[in-house]
């Protein structure tokens, strides 16, 4: 049997990078996309590859219409399937939002939310066409709860929640479904730049104690792309130590 295939956006770092190495080691051939870190990307191929296992990366501007439509037609030729897709490609421009620019504020939604609904939207007609597919949306915490200083990065992600229950609706007849991850504080590079005490402080408000890892994220993508969650869809899941609550 050929091996499930995932595509996973913004795979080159992070929670990206933490999925990347979860598919591999369960077994799918992976798509990896990146836009700017290659080499980042380079040397996680590197290190997750194993043996009879196909991995191709592909480079793409996300909020380009034309760059993701030739992005899924090149998967469509070249690999001939899609059984998961990752929008988990984001990010962040942080401040007041009395003091924020229409482009700080657009930059981060053209990405978070724009790049979410051009890739869902191609890769959902290839799965239309397997009649079977998951699609797995990375939106946030703070899209359910905001956050101050992030108005347009909780508008984005609240966005891709809306988003994600409207396609679920829409597609769910031809056996796709659609689901989101909310994470909280997760440890990546990002939390890593934090001082001790800030962390500190971010952990007093989480019911674990603890900030998340991107194997807690991978573990959630994971599921939710197996078979396992086949009755599934429309749904958020929480990952965040209770932050939410």
């Amino acid at each position: 049997m050929e091996n499930k295939v995932v595509c996973i956006t913004g795979a080159g770092r992070g929670i990206g990078a933490g999925m990347a190495q979860m598919f591999s080691e369960n077994g799918y051939d992976l798509i990896l996309h990146y836009r700017s870190s290659e080499k980042e990307l380079d040397a996680l191929i590197q290190k997750i590859q194993k043996p009879n296992q196909k991995i191709w990366k592909v480079q793409a501007d996300i909020c380009d219409e034309t760059q993701v439509k030739e992005m899924f037609a090149w998967i469509k030729k070249e690999v001939g399937r899609l059984d998961v897709l990752i929008n988990n490609s984001g990010r962040t421009k942080d401040g007041l939002f009395l003091r924020m620019s229409e482009k700080d504020f657009m930059d981060v939604v053209d990405v978070n939310l724009k790049g979410c609904f051009l890739c869902s939207k191609e890769a959902a007609a290839i799965m239309m066409r397997q009649r079977n597919g998951s699609i797995i949306n990375i939106s946030s915490v703070v899209g359910l709860s905001g956050n101050a200083g992030q108005a347009n990065y909780a508008a984005s992600k609240a966005g891709i929640i809306g988003l994600t229950k409207s396609m679920a609706k829409e597609i769910g007849s031809r056996n796709i479904r659609v689901n989101a991850i909310a994470p909280g504080f997760i440890q990546t590079q990002m939390t890593d730049a934090l001082s001790e005490s800030r962390k500190k402080e971010i952990q007093s408000h989480i019911p674990l104690r603890t900030l998340g890892s991107v194997e807690d994220v991978a573990n959630v993508a994971l599921f939710l792309a197996d078979e396992k969650s086949r009755y599934i869809t429309g749904e958020v899941i929480r990952v965040d130590g209770g932050l939410g609550m």
